[in-house]
């Protein structure tokens, strides 16, 4: 049997309906920006395995920390105990947050990572004799697929199945200069109910790759801060570089209460959730009260093996090189963006540094199930270009290692795309 015949015989994929789906593309080794299938055929993988790799795939670096780290420890109860990857990358990683951030918090990947934040700010309420329950967060919201995370998410395809079981929240839109002052008005008019307000700052990646002002969301933030409501910045898709500076909340002044991570914290390389908060948080579990304690973990917190390989990908990542790549890579998507964007197919094109999204012209409104996006994605699949579209809205989101010549294939095909289909 092939390795497909064998996948399909005992797999279930990932948003995938799996009636319908084309047999899964089996892949058997990565090199750089590129994957390689069991027959040989290369893919430019233009959105990073899910917004993830950033150093390029089978990076010689990290597998060599990760292959050392194996044979020293693979693993150890986190609750009693701790080990140095864990405490080296929280101290490398504090080091270049915001000045605040004083305290890490294991999980497992981005969605737990946003369910411990969301419990640390509903409990540090609580801790403090206050019933604040609410949570603020913005229309078409994505923060993951556990319930909490679902919850603080706008109602879509992702949701639908489970909206009556979901806990309530206060959605608005994203900021801008009209809507500013009403945005404002109901934030303090539910001040005392409101325990946190969860955002992605800049960039709502499964939404749409829709993008926004960095002064909107600081004024909104300032607000929210004066009215004593904490803030969650989920930078699980925007952090380590993603928007060209090493995190989203560098274009803002006010600094976040809490951050959330996980994605290209390891380079891709394997699963890491990352919670960090301030030390007003922290002080707020305290207690001689034992029920004050932050009652939650994982099996593999804080996983030696995971945070080596984050440790390897912080090296990578803080070499001038990583900042020289993500400023081309951004430089070039400007470049190619200017040239299509009068292009009739084109309604929109909007970058925020390595992310680059165009949304065709359809017609009429289109959602996450357009059946455009499955005629783009095997398009661009026969060309050996890796995209998952969202509806009708195509991305580039590399790893930073892509060549120039990668990169102006990616958007040659796109620009035989709009002529051809």
């Amino acid at each position: 049997m092939s390795l497909v015949e064998r996948d399909l015989a005992v797999i279930w994929h990932p948003y995938t309906q799996m009636q319908t789906a084309q047999p899964p593309v089996p892949i058997v080794r990565g090199e750089g920006a590129c994957l390689y299938s069991e027959d040989g055929t290369k893919y430019i993988d233009a959105v990073s395995s899910w917004w993830v790799n950033i150093h390029g795939h089978a990076h010689p670096y990290i597998a060599q920390k990760v292959s050392e780290q194996l044979y020293q420890l693979e693993h150890a109860i986190f609750a009693g105990f701790t080990h140095e990857r864990a405490v080296q990358l929280a101290e490398r990683l504090l080091a270049i947050l915001p000045s605040n951030q004083k305290k890490a918090f294991y999980t497992d990947d981005g969605s737990t990572a946003v369910e411990a934040a969301i419990k640390m700010c509903l409990q540090y309420w609580h801790n403090k004799g206050e019933q604040r329950t609410k949570i603020l967060a913005f229309n078409n919201a994505y923060h993951g697929d556990t319930f909490g995370a679902m919850s603080v998410s706008g109602r879509s395809v992702f949701t639908a199945a489970f909206d009556s079981l979901l806990f309530e929240v206060e959605f608005i839109d994203l900021p801008n200069a009209e809507n500013m002052e009403s945005l404002k008005s109901k934030v303090s008019s539910l001040k005392s109910e409101l325990s946190c307000f969860i955002f992605e700052p800049l960039v709502q990646g499964s939404a749409g790759m829709i993008m926004y002002d960095a002064k909107y969301l600081n004024e909104l933030m300032a607000h929210c801060r004066a009215e004593g409501i904490l803030l969650i910045d989920d930078e699980v898709f925007t952090g380590f570089g993603r928007t060209g500076k090493n995190f989203a909340c560098e274009y803002v002044d006010v600094q976040p209460d809490i951050m959330c991570f996980s994605k290209g914290i390891t380079g891709g390389t394997m699963a890491l959730g990352l919670t960090t908060c301030t030390q007003q948080i922290y002080d707020a579990f305290l207690s001689a009260d034992k029920m004050k304690t932050l009652f939650h973990g994982h099996s593999y917190t804080a996983n030696p093996v995971a945070c080596a390989a984050a440790l390897a990908s912080m090296d990578l990542f803080v070499h001038p090189d990583t900042q020289q790549n993500i400023d081309r890579i951004a430089e070039k998507h400007t470049a190619f963006a200017e040239s299509i964007k009068a292009h009739p197919k084109i309604k929109s094109t909007r970058q925020t540094g390595t992310i680059l999204a165009m949304e065709w012209e359809t017609g009429s409104s289109t959602s996450y199930l357009s059946g455009l996006r499955d005629t783009l994605y095997h398009y661009f699949l026969n060309k050996g270009i890796i995209m998952r579209p969202l509806g009708n809205i195509i991305y580039i989101l590399p790893p930073y290692c892509i060549t120039n010549a990668e990169l102006d294939y990616i958007y040659q095909s796109i620009g035989q795309a709009l002529d051809e289909i």
